[in-house]
């Protein structure tokens, strides 16, 4: 197996000392992160373009590195995006459009935003009007799920194009959750739909449910950001793979490896669970993971490593939604 590397995809949200741990980024880390960027003389290339090359197999030998950012917090203008311009170093933002028109302490201006995207660097995106949560809940119609995320959907592009003059096919997911169905609405409109599961993109990637190696401070320590940068998509088929909607707690995850991938090497971990269970099946390379005691949270990730030769890994990640847990 070939030890290259395709698409790792950063995920940002505030880039500050001051805003919520769980989605911050320092910005000495910041700055360490993309030190080490350049240090490994690694390309930093467009969002959509580097997706899709790296869905075509197109990367070659050499890891591509895309950066994004949820949600255009104020931070991001004020810091982070005149470190990355200095560098010319491109980068797109996910931006949940009623946040900015109703002006919202916290987040960037309209302004700021059309001073941005009429840089070459920048790529605006669209993270839903509203921000919620899109999967469909437990207590709604399928009628009126799907009239109320369309609307947030479509509004968030038009309004997109009206503000901005520019509309791109680039979607993140709120929370990074996603069924099956809304994957299809996604679909339809022809956008890439990015998770907050972490992994690199390749040929097996799906393309509604890209992944993403989430960089808040927790998860984006300079110390593991290298195995990061330079992974590769485990070659497993993405709609062999479950939406992560959650029917049984713990849920079981089944891998269907590659004939030349003994299932052995391959190493898993749940959020605050600790090593998985890897089993055998049987039947060919297919193996089954899974947790030996439920999750209390909404959303939780299981993701998986295999070795792919010279120090990198191939990396694989699910992040599940347990609907019969409160939205945050």
């Amino acid at each position: 197996m070939p030890a290259r590397a395709d698409l790792a995809v950063l995920q940002y949200h505030h880039i500050s000392n001051e805003t919520p741990s769980a989605t911050s980024t320092t910005p000495s880390l910041f700055r360490g992160q993309i030190d080490m960027i350049q240090n490994l003389e690694l390309p930093v290339r467009p969002l959509e373009d580097a997706t899709k090359s790296a869905l075509a197999g197109e990367l070659g030998k050499e890891p591509v590195i895309a950066i994004t950012f949820d949600d255009a917090y104020s931070s991001v203008y004020e810091t982070a995006a005149p470190l990355l311009l200095q560098r010319d170093m491109p980068f797109t933002i996910f931006v949940n459009t009623q946040a900015i028109t109703e002006g919202r302490r916290g987040y960037m201006t309209w302004e700021q935003l059309n001073e941005l995207a009429a840089n070459p660097e920048v790529t605006i995106g669209n993270h839903s009007a509203d921000h919620g949560h899109l999967v469909r809940k437990p207590d709604e119609t399928e009628d009126a799920w799907r009239e109320r995320v369309t609307t947030s959907l479509d509004e968030a592009q038009a309004t997109l194009e009206k503000k901005l003059g520019q509309t791109k096919p680039l979607f993140a997911y709120p929370y990074g959750e996603f069924s099956a169905a809304l994957e299809a609405l996604v679909a339809e409109r022809n956008w890439y739909g990015y998770g907050q599961h972490s992994g690199a993109v390749g040929e097996t990637s799906g393309v509604t449910r890209l992944p993403r190696f989430p960089m808040a401070t927790s998860y984006g320590q300079l110390s593991s950001l290298e195995n990061k940068l330079m992974s590769r998509a485990l070659p497993v088929a993405a709609d062999s793979l479950p939406d992560g909607i959650v029917d049984i707690n713990p849920p079981t995850m089944t891998l269907e490896l590659p004939e030349d991938m003994k299932p052995g090497p391959l190493t898993c971990y749940g959020s605050g669970a600790g090593r998985l269970n890897v089993t055998e099946t049987g039947q060919g390379h297919t193996v089954k993971v899974s947790a030996d005691t439920t999750f209390s949270s909404r959303r939780f990730r299981y993701n998986c490593t295999y070795p792919a030769g010279n120090g990198r890994f191939y990396w694989q990640s699910v992040q599940w939604v347990d609907l019969s847990k409160p939205e945050d």
